[in-house]
This record gives structure tokens, sequence and C-alpha cells, in this order.
């Protein structure tokens, strides 16, 4: 059995970016890309420490991988079936689910470490 052909890694990279950039494509994917921009710029700006640095772009990473990984499954799933089916649906709606669940945890993330720094920052103003 012949072994198949092997890829550079930079062939690999541009794979990733390719479907990074379709990602992007979606409507509610580049509604999250937005929140994280706006979410490092907050951090830049509120001066958050290395340790909250790391734990923002986890949960960052960690919804945008799953909207990743949601569109991946839904492409597969239109692509194997022909005609709506009630599997079919559960599937798209549970990847869905692990996107709003990782949503929710970053909502959180960003609530525990951005609060106390607005606040501290209206009180030293005031």
């Amino acid at each position: 059995m012949p072994k198949p052909p092997r890829h550079s890694i930079g062939n690999a990279f541009l794979c990733a970016g390719r479907g990074v950039a379709i990602v992007l494509r979606d409507r509610i994917a580049r509604i999250h890309a937005a929140c994280a921009v706006i979410v490092i710029a907050a951090g830049v700006l509120l001066r958050i420490n290395a340790i909250e640095w790391l734990i923002v772009l986890a949960a960052i990473c960690a919804v945008m991988a799953m909207e990743a990984m949601n569109t991946a499954l839904e492409r597969a799933v239109d692509l194997a079936m022909t005609h709506n089916h009630p599997l079919a649906r559960d599937a798209k709606d549970i990847a869905a689910g692990a996107v709003l669940i990782a949503s929710i945890g970053a909502a959180v993330v960003g609530l525990a470490i951005f609060v106390p720094k607005l606040l501290a920052l209206v009180r030293h103003a005031g």
C-alpha cells in the first residue's frame, strides 16, 4: 500500500490559515473575533498582568477553536446529508451549544478580570 504524500509544514500552515479564513466568513465568528479584539485592547489599556493575559487569551482561543470545530462539523454534516435528519440537526445544535458554553465561560473570565479593574479606575477617578 503506497504511503500518502507528505505535506510540508509551510503547506500545513497555509491550509490552517485557509481554514481560519473560512471560519471568519461566518457572522457569529466575526462577532466573536471583534469581541476578542476589544478584550485585547481593554487588557492593554487596563494593564492586566501576565496571569490575567494567559487566562484571557485561553478563553479567547477556546471560543475561536469551538467556532472552528462548529463550522467544520456543520460543513461535514451538510456534505453527508442530502436531506434534513433529526440526528444531523442534533449534531449541529450540540456543536453550537459547545460554542455557547465556551462563550459563557469567556464572558465570566472577562467579568472576573475586568470588572474589578474598571471599578478601581472609577473609584480612583472619583
